[in-house]
């Protein structure tokens, strides 16, 4: 190890150290342990530009353990991000750009947001599939205009969390050989050492996933780390894990104790363990000048890597202007969708499962849409996913636009929201929506990192029939409607469908959940403009009432027709109604005050029908008609009849609600 290594490595060290000290909160033993593994990457290997941490063609860098993300903090602000030694002293603090676990989009350099452990480690399996994919669609020979690496520090619990099992054997099904991980080997959790719940062969089980391994034996050992990413660079067919023997705490009184991995060191031992590495015992904040020098002279270098690429973009858009432009159209977002080219696939169709409405939605949008990508967790043919004529994505093909998830929801989830962080796609992921909750926590983080992941939810409620209640949602919509900045959309027939994946395209700020049904539903024709005009209000009156509403139906997909059949039979007997379809809460919530009075007046009763839990719905109804209980097994639509679906149901339920 050179002099100057050793310094860049202390510095990170005790930058990371002195934030949580100073908080009074955090975790210091990882940054101490690895602070020369995320050294040897950005110093040796990774490509950026902190003067633009968004250029695209840059390598990426996740860290999956985010608890350790004061040692992130240091090294941004080393390689010359925009965030000062002020930030690194607020960190954890109320506004601060260091918050507790890294945050992308909030802090300059993250590039995604990690702390549930093992996300990280598929995010990166989907930033490893993006650039397989566009480097197979658009380079060219003399032009490898996409051509970047993945990196990442992945824990012992992010390799104890299922979803990077999931994610770990998919990557080397697919042979991604730019992924590239060190392991941080330190043998100890939060509970103590790793023996008591975490006895596997890391190496065995990684190299059946098809992985290669390599091994550095000491952390502190830099040239052996660089030379191990120097070895996993020439293997192009797999992914590398690089497992290395760390020391959390290291160098400090409480090195190889679980004591220092959530809790700040305190100062006496703080003291010790900079007095142990040469450094001054009570400085803090510290960064030599030496030390500032030496990344200084990096700044050049990034400024080149991009104007290298912006001129090799150049010439390519000289030689390739059509690929050209397809290309920087998909990085920068720039696509329409037009609604009439959706709403046209239904021109003549008088019944259709909203879950086969969108499998041709997907294949319309798959032609009008380069960037529109994905796949299922093994239920392509079920879920209605399948690009018919994109191909499938695989180690021997790097072009196919489907993507064979496997069982594997929460991977799945979780690598969709890689691709789309990755950038230059729309990317979808489909599963039976009872299944949301295996990857429930992929949804959240979308939402919280402002992803426009797209999840297709089919088989939506109690009337996909004879599986019975493990496949029959009843929560499942009202609890994915509670995760904030998530649009869930339950549209009524095909029409609605396509309104709701016309939405989900161009919603690249949100996540969005599509909830479809397995049973055909009538094509609701004679609503097309109301619907073409309103649905993607979220709520909105699809058949107002003859003169002055005396009740209001509101219902959601598959009830919405039934609930229309009802108006009907309620008219007849002199009752006026008027039917609400609100396939989306949250664009609904978006609405003016104005606009939502006057599709839910005051003082005028509410019923609401949906084949869920009712519970939430008090927001907007006065009475509800939905299941509290578990669902059962037999024909669909002898479960809607016995559970109450019904258009005799639905008119009594008015009639009680205006005491007649």
């Amino acid at each position: 190890m050179q002099q100057i290594d050793k310094e860049c490595i202390n510095t990170l060290r005790f930058l990371a150290a002195d934030e949580v000290e100073k908080a009074k909160s955090g975790h210091p033993g990882f940054p101490l342990g690895t602070a020369p593994l995320i050294y040897v990457i950005w110093d040796r290997y990774l490509r950026y530009n902190p003067e633009n941490p968004n250029w695209f063609d840059r390598d990426r860098f996740i860290l999956s353990p985010g608890h350790g993300s004061a040692l992130l903090y240091a090294m941004l602000h080393l390689s010359g991000y925009k965030l000062s030694l002020s930030d690194l002293q607020n960190f954890r603090q109320w506004g601060s750009l260091t918050p507790g676990h890294p945050e992308v989009g909030h802090t300059p350099g993250v590039e995604a947001t990690t702390g549930p452990l093992g996300h990280g480690f598929a995010m990166g399996v989907g930033f490893a599939i993006a650039e397989s994919m566009l480097s197979a669609k658009y380079n060219k020979p003399d032009f490898p205009i996409i051509n970047h690496y993945t990196y990442g520090i992945v824990s012992d619990g992010d390799l104890m969390e299922g979803v990077a099992s999931e994610a770990a054997s998919l990557a080397g099904t697919l042979g991604l050989g730019k992924l590239i991980y060190f392991y941080d080997d330190n043998k100890i959790s939060i509970e103590g050492s790793t023996d008591g719940a975490f006895r596997e062969d890391v190496e065995t089980r990684f190299k059946a996933y098809g992985w290669q391994v390599l091994r550095v034996a000491e952390s502190e050992d830099v040239d052996a780390l660089t030379s191990s990413i120097r070895t996993a660079q020439s293997d192009k067919e797999h992914p590398t894990l690089i497992i290395v023997r760390t020391h959390i705490g290291f160098g400090s009184p409480k090195q190889d104790n679980a004591s220092c991995h959530g809790e700040p060191l305190g100062a006496e031992a703080l003291a010790i363990t900079k007095a142990n590495a040469g450094w001054k015992p009570d400085a803090m904040f510290v960064v030599p000048d030496e030390v500032k020098g030496y990344f200084a002279d990096k700044l050049p270098q990034c400024r080149k890597n991009e104007e290298d690429w912006n001129l090799l973009f150049q010439k390519y858009y000289e030689n390739y202007p059509k690929e050209a432009m397809e290309l920087h159209n998909r990085l920068c977002d720039e696509f329409s969708c037009d609604i009439d080219e959706l709403l046209a696939c239904f021109a003549n169709a008088e019944k259709a499962a909203t879950r086969e409405a969108s499998g041709e939605i997907i294949n319309k949008l798959a032609e009008l849409l380069p960037a529109f990508v994905g796949g299922s967790a093994d239920l392509g043919p079920s879920n209605k996913t399948v690009i018919k004529t994109g191909g499938y994505f695989s180690d021997k093909e790097r072009t196919g636009r489907n993507l064979h998830f496997g069982v594997r929801e929460h991977g799945m989830g979780a690598v969709v929201n890689g691709i789309s962080l990755h950038g230059g796609f729309i990317p979808f992921g489909g599963t039976f929506a009872v299944f949301a909750d295996f990857m429930r926590p992929a949804i959240r983080m979308a939402a919280l990192m402002k992803q426009g992941s797209i999840f297709v939810l089919t088989h939506d409620s109690i009337a996909l029939g004879e599986d019975g209640p493990t496949h029959q949602p009843i929560e499942t919509i009202m609890a994915l409607r509670l995760i904030p900045n998530v649009s869930v959309f339950r549209p009524a027939d095909a029409l609605e469908t396509a309104v709701a994946w016309r939405h989900a395209c161009l919603n690249r700020k949100q996540p969005t959940c599509l909830l479809l049904s397995r049973q055909k539903l009538p094509v609701l024709h004679e609503y097309l403009k109301i619907i073409k005009e309103n649905a993607m209000k979220g709520g909105y009156v699809i058949s107002p009432a003859n003169k002055v509403a005396q009740a209001i139906i509101i219902a959601t997909g598959s009830e919405v027709s039934l609930s229309l059949k009802a108006q009907k039979e309620l008219a007849q007997e002199n009752i006026d109604v008027a039917v609400v379809s609100m396939p989306s809460w949250d664009l609904f919530e978006k609405q003016s005050g104005e606009y939502k009075l006057s599709v839910l007046p005051k003082n005028i009763p509410c019923l609401v029908v949906e084949a869920g839990t009712p519970y939430g719905w008090e927001r907007y109804s006065d009475k509800a008609i939905g299941i509290t209980t578990f669902g059962a097994s037999a024909p669909g639509d002898i479960l809607m009849e016995k559970f109450g679906f019904t258009v005799t149901n639905i008119v009594e339920k008015i009639k009680e609600l205006l005491h007649r």
